[in-house]
């Protein structure tokens, strides 16, 4: 029996608790709650939600508080609240100087999680690297009779599935700054991929950004593991704050440090053992050579060579990343939605040797736009913008001598997919990428991706 949790089910009992934003992550924490015999109050800023969330919580006796008010009146013994929203915003604080909780369902998972935990934080590479320690794992866990769990950021939540972990299990999970912003617990493995201006419109600044991110290992101790990148200014400085065992990883040259992963002739080695070939990765582009040093790191000394290897050679990747969804007419036509960020973006450009018909823009995320000029003019041999970003994009490229005849804005997504689907010839590359976030047209990247896939692979 995991002791915190049940003492933890036994503190909520009877307790009142508001869930802050009916998204993904407090939608699985209703049942969870109730189960502890809490009473739960549904609050959430949108006026309409939809029939089925309405039925999900009237079948629960969950009260609901939605529309403009939802904020209002905020007396509830603990606040679960969505990562999305900020802790200190003026009437959570005044709930907490009320002495109200406040708290969220990432932070109630780390600290009543009875197993390992891996985590994986950054601006870029998160997602790729949190699924190739879960893949590693399972290799490991196949074998000693354990599982994996995957959840954070990506796949489902986990604080359902609290009562059925042992000790003996993995929890590997991708967190964002959004998750990190509060969080007073540290995993036992966390890799910092990089850091690179993102979440600007959320975040106060890019240092408040940075903070975030270093609460990934702020609260570890010298048991435990801590994974940055040599290569990125900021990711490098953490090691001298760390109270973890540090592992450096770098794609340039083999890191002065006593635990490094570091790629040399074609070849990864981790202190100065070869683990495996850049051939035997699956995976595209050099940045994906990056994220497996950086998940080899993770896992080492719990995952054998071999079982490393397996995945390299087998794992084909993650959805929305460089996803190759048709080839038509000597057309290819790859989905790299989850781009939400230039950086993201010149990584996908590396991964190709041909020119490419590029498709950017999306939400605005405040973040400076002027790194991918240059390498978008030298990869794209055609440029479609749209979405909020798409005229900075243009206006900057063309003004960078990018011939104007060469680019096309156009603000309607499914257009734009149209319009580069038209431009393209045998022999052609299609990519999305948009170097933006998608929140002026979708719920989130994966609809995005989504929806590219679905045009492309009806109308080509």
């Amino acid at each position: 029996m995991n002791e915190r949790l049940k003492q933890f089910q036994n503190e909520i009992k009877g307790k009142k608790i508001a869930l802050l934003g009916m998204g993904i992550s407090n939608r699985a924490a209703v049942d969870f709650l109730l189960s502890a015999g809490a009473e739960l109050t549904a609050r959430d800023q949108n006026p309409n939600p939809s029939e089925e969330i309405t039925e999900f919580l009237t079948a629960r006796g969950v009260k609901m508080l939605y529309g403009a008010d939802y904020l209002s009146d905020i007396t509830e013994d603990v606040v679960f609240k969505s990562p999305g929203i900020r802790f200190d915003i003026p009437a959570l604080a005044e709930a907490a100087k009320q002495g109200v909780k406040i708290t969220s369902e990432m932070e109630v998972f780390l600290s009543l999680c009875p197993c390992k935990i891996f985590a994986v934080t950054g601006s870029d590479g998160k997602t790729t690297t949190t699924t190739l320690i879960s893949e590693m794992l399972k290799r490991k866990a196949e074998k000693i009779g354990s599982r994996v769990y995957l959840g954070g950021n990506i796949g489902t939540p986990l604080l359902p599935f609290l009562e059925e972990m042992r000790p003996c299990d993995f929890a590997v999970l991708e967190l964002s700054s959004f998750q990190l912003h509060t969080m007073q617990a540290s995993p036992v493995s966390a890799v910092v991929t990089n850091v690179t201006p993102n979440h600007l419109n959320w975040h106060l600044s890019m240092e408040e950004y940075v903070e975030s991110k270093k609460n990934i290992y702020a609260l570890q101790d010298g048991s435990c593991r801590l994974v940055l990148n040599a290569n990125n200014a900021i990711t490098a400085s953490m090691a001298k704050e760390a109270k973890a065992e540090v592992t450096f990883f770098s794609s340039v040259e083999k890191p002065d440090a006593p635990h490094a992963c570091y790629f040399e002739n074609g070849v990864i080695f981790y202190d100065g053992k070869p683990v495996m070939k850049r051939e035997d990765i699956k995976l595209v582009g050099m940045h994906n050579v990056e994220n497996y040093m950086a998940a080899i790191s993770a896992v080492h000394g719990y995952v054998d060579t071999e079982d490393m290897l397996d995945v390299a050679r087998n794992f084909g990747g993650v959805a929305h990343r460089i996803e190759l969804i048709a080839e038509k007419n000597g057309i290819k036509y790859y989905n790299s939605s989850i781009d939400t960020s230039p950086t993201r973006t010149l990584a996908a450009l590396a991964s190709f040797n041909e020119k490419l018909i590029v498709i950017v823009g999306g939400y605005d995320k405040h973040i400076p736009i002027e790194p991918l000029i240059a390498p978008l003019a030298e990869k794209a041999k055609f440029t479609v913008a749209t979405g909020d970003t798409g005229l900075e994009v243009l206006q900057k490229l063309t003004a960078s001598g990018y011939p104007k005849k060469q680019t096309a804005y156009i603000g309607d997504f499914d257009e734009a997919v149209y319009f580069a689907m038209k431009t393209a010839k045998a022999g052609d590359t299609v990519l999305l990428s948009p170097a933006a976030a998608s929140f002026d047209a979708f719920v989130n990247f994966e609809a995005r991706g989504n929806r590219f896939r679905a045009l492309v692979t009806e109308n080509c």
